[in-house]
């Protein structure tokens, strides 16, 4: 399964805390995109997903798929 979550036109950190709280309602193994047009996204996203062992599945124009992993 997997959620779409739309961050356009929201600041950091605001991106990170709405994923850390939408990937906590999905199950393992389950995806989030996240849509976010903040620059700060690029370093953040990727830096949450590893501070947290998540998979980033892919980070490409604004569009950031996230697995849950634990």
């Amino acid at each position: 399964m997997n959620v779409d979550l739309d961050c356009r036109s929201l600041l950091c950190p605001l991106p990170v805390i709405k994923l850390a709280k939408t990937l906590s309602t999905v199950d393992i193994g389950d995806t989030v995109t996240v849509l976010a047009d903040d620059p700060a996204a690029a370093t953040d996203i990727p830096a949450w997903c590893r501070m947290r062992s998540q998979d980033l599945v892919e980070a490409h124009q604004n569009r950031y798929v996230v697995r849950r992993v634990n």
